[in-house]
C-alpha cells in the first residue's frame, strides 16, 4: 500500500481535482444539481470559500480557501463525495469485486490537492480551471462552458480596449 501524505496548511488556499472512476462517464454534468446540493450541504456544515470551480463530465477542479486555523479539507471532500454517491445509482461495472466496503464505484478513492503558494501559483491554477473545458475539447471558448464559476462571473478574457489619458486632437497642430 502506498504511503500517501497530504500537506495541511491552516486556513490555506488549495487547488483540487476529483475524478470519477469511469473516465468516460458524464455523471457529474448530468447530475450537476445534485453535485451543487452536496457541495452546499458541506459548506453549511463546514464552511469554506470556493474561489473557482469547473465541472467536467467525469472530473472537477476547484480552488478552495479554508477558514483560519482549519485544515480539514479531506472531511469536506468525503462529505461531498458520499452525499453525491448516496443519491445516484451505482454504475454497472465488472470491478465490483475490487470495491471496498461502503464504496459504490463512482469516485476514484482519492483526490489530488495542491497548496497554492503565491499569486503566480494561484493565477496558474485559475488559468487551468478557466481553460479546462477547452483543453478537454468540450467547447471552443471558456465562456461557452456552463459548469464553471467563470460562467457565473462572466469575466471577459480578452484584454480591455486601450484608453487614452488625454483627448486626441483631430486636426494636425502646425
Amino acid at each position: 500500500m502506498s504511503n500517501y501524505r497530504r500537506r495541511y496548511v491552516p486556513g490555506g488556499t488549495y487547488f483540487f481535482t476529483a475524478e470519477l472512476l469511469d473516465k468516460q462517464s458524464t455523471l457529474l454534468t448530468e447530475e450537476i444539481d445534485l453535485l451543487r446540493a452536496a457541495t452546499a450541504i458541506c459548506k453549511r456544515r463546514w464552511p469554506f470559500q470556493i474561489k473557482a470551480a469547473v465541472i467536467l463530465p467525469a472530473k472537477m477542479h476547484m480552488i478552495w480557501t479554508l477558514p483560519p486555523g482549519d485544515t480539514e479539507y479531506s472531511k469536506r471532500w468525503r462529505l461531498i463525495k458520499s452525499t453525491f454517491s448516496r443519491h445516484v445509482d451505482p454504475p454497472i461495472s465488472p470491478t465490483k469485486t475490487k470495491l471496498r466496503a461502503g464504496e459504490k464505484g463512482i469516485w476514484q478513492r482519492r483526490f489530488w490537492e495542491h497548496v497554492i503558494r503565491d499569486q503566480a501559483d494561484y493565477d496558474l491554477h485559475m488559468h487551468l480551471i478557466i481553460t479546462a473545458p477547452v483543453t478537454a475539447g468540450l467547447v471552443r471558448k471558456p465562456l461557452d462552458w456552463p459548469y464553471s464559476s467563470l460562467a457565473r462571473r462572466r469575466v471577459d478574457l480578452d484584454p480591455p480596449p486601450s484608453k487614452t489619458i488625454a483627448p486626441v486632437q483631430l486636426s494636425p497642430n502646425p
